[in-house]
């Protein structure tokens, strides 16, 4: 003996968490209100899980909005902190052609080079920094981003000009 409500609120249940599984949030949240109303506690008490992912899912930030060359700039600086080296180069590169004199956009594609092990191109990017702004070069000898050029007779040569002069 099944009741036909109980049987509709499965049905529904079921609705919902397809499209939950579909991460159609919004259409599962509105199906999961409308099984939490039904008569059986148990699958309600499962709908009200649901829901609260839903909801989590819906009050998320959206994705930020980035305007101008400091945007961009300051997103793909985040991103290289999280290790995000594509989602950084994306974004560091959009700050360049909007701003290509901005020698902090440089010197962080320089340090963005050099994290992931472009020498040549991380020793372009530092050169262009420096020469954009020569305070720069005081900033890249205790840089950790520059480690991995530490050893390199260019790398000492950029940073310590007035040694090579001898």
């Amino acid at each position: 003996m099944s009741n036909p409500e109980v049987e509709r609120q499965l049905k529904l249940y079921d609705e919902a968490i397809e499209y939950f599984q579909q991460q159609k949030y919004l259409k599962a949240k509105q199906a999961l209100e409308r099984v939490i109303a039904g008569p059986s506690k148990e699958l309600a008490d499962r709908a009200t899980l649901h829901l609260r992912a839903c909801e989590q899912r819906l009050s998320k930030p959206a994705e930020p909005s980035l305007r101008s060359a400091d945007d961009y700039y300051y997103h793909g600086v985040a991103m290289m902190n999280l290790g995000r080296w594509d989602d950084a180069r994306a974004a560091l590169e959009k700050a360049q052609k909007m701003s290509p004199k901005s020698d902090y956009v440089v010197y962080a594609l320089a340090a963005l080079d050099c994290l992931t092990g472009e020498t040549e191109s991380a020793m372009e990017n530092l050169k262009q920094a420096i020469a954009l702004r020569p305070e720069n070069r005081y900033l890249a000898r205790n840089d950790e981003d520059f480690s991995y050029l530490q050893e390199d007779p260019r790398f000492t040569e950029l940073l310590y000009p007035e040694g090579s002069a001898s």
